[in-house]
């Protein structure tokens, strides 16, 4: 018996954290889930609402940010320094584009844990399995002022969204309907 548990320790320090030790059904908010299932309608609007609309450079800038196609995610080491920016869609403006920040994504216990740690809006996520393309994010936004808000802590404060890996060292957590300033947002994180 206490081989096969050492070998069970064993194999989860081996593997590493894993995305998903939780489900969307039992972590996210009636409201969150909400969010989660008007993504595709909400997406598309918000983006031909920038497009149409939008600052021609932001336009470049968003549609680089939503280059390429989604690539597995599912099994891929996220942990390390990352340089973020966010786009935020069909709000005060079209679309505006904010300059990059310092982003880290850290092992958490059986997952991971995002940390944009400069600026002076701030974001703590975690993640869930959604598919071999995607995850599911969801944390809490606060102000470099405050401490770390706990998901579900402040129920305008929660983000949710999918992480995407589009191409190389890349990847993008895309909010719908987040509480704050615009339609849809866009953290894009590239690998320091």
């Amino acid at each position: 018996m206490k081989l096969i548990a050492l070998c069970m320790v064993t194999l989860a320090i081996v593997a590493g954290p894993t995305p998903a030790s939780a489900s969307a059904d039992t972590v996210l908010s009636l409201e969150d889930k909400r969010r989660l299932a008007a993504f595709d309608r909400t997406r598309a609007t918000a983006i031909v609402e920038a497009r149409r609309n939008g600052d021609p450079r932001a336009v470049d800038a968003l549609d680089a940010i939503l280059a390429g196609t989604p690539q597995r995610v599912l099994g891929e080491s996220l942990s390390g320094d990352y340089r973020c920016r966010l786009a935020k869609l069909d709000g005060i403006l079209p679309v505006i584009v904010y300059s990059w920040f310092r982003c880290t994504i850290e092992e958490d216990g059986p997952g991971y844990r995002l940390t944009k740690v400069s600026g002076s809006q701030r974001t703590t996520l975690r993640f869930i399995d959604e598919g071999e393309t995607r995850l599911i994010a969801y944390g809490a936004g606060y102000y470099q002022d405050e401490q770390p808000k706990r998901y579900g802590e402040d129920p305008d404060r929660n983000q949710v969204g999918y992480l995407v890996k589009p191409e190389g060292g890349r990847y993008r957590i895309e909010f719908p309907l987040p509480t704050l300033e615009s339609r849809f947002d866009i953290l894009e994180l590239e690998r320091r």
